[in-house]
């Protein structure tokens, strides 16, 4: 959702440049992650969205949970995001944050989603191209979908190959439907 990434954007920049300014990028990766994890929760859901609680509670609550594991730095987080009501974006944060990081570090973690297991080689050869495509580090996770009938569906960033059978029907349909 656009208006959430751009609410998020100022807080994903802030910890972003406070953290590469104290050299605790995979700090904050790691409380971000587990922030993200927590409030993910169905329990933690219901207590971010009462109105009867506080702002100031909740972010305690999510801070207590997350026990000797967040860092006075990330309470304080909290903390800004809870006095403007922002609870809610922890996930967003995390996720542009990550973003930002990965830019900083000159790697890109792309998603390949395949009709069948990628052998290594192949695996081996997606990565050197997309290698040369984006100028970075290339991470792959791989997951298999068969609803795919063959070929592969690649997510990089903002970027996304459909190089899957199924994709190629669904253009062929929609351009048959045109003519």
């Amino acid at each position: 959702m656009a208006e959430l990434a751009t609410i998020a954007r100022p807080y994903a920049n802030a910890v972003f440049d406070m953290a590469k300014r104290d050299g605790s990028l995979d700090a904050w990766s790691s409380t971000l992650a587990l922030l993200d994890e927590i409030t993910q929760d169905e329990r933690v859901e219901l207590m971010l969205d009462d109105p009867g609680m506080p702002a100031a509670a909740k972010a305690q609550k999510l801070a207590d949970l997350c026990g000797d594991e967040i860092q006075v730095s990330g309470r304080l987080f909290l903390q800004s995001l809870a006095d403007n009501d922002r609870l809610s974006l922890v996930s967003e944060v995390r996720e542009q944050f990550e973003a930002l990081r990965a830019e900083e570090q000159r790697s890109l973690e792309v998603e390949v989603i395949s009709a069948f297991p990628l052998t290594d080689a192949q695996s081996e050869e997606l990565k050197n191209a997309l290698n040369r495509r984006f100028n970075k580090d290339i991470t792959i996770v791989a997951s298999v979908d068969e609803t795919l009938l063959g070929g592969a569906r690649i997510r990089a960033g903002d970027v996304v190959i459909d190089g899957s059978v199924r994709g190629k029907l669904n253009k062929l349909a929609e351009t048959l439907v045109q003519v």
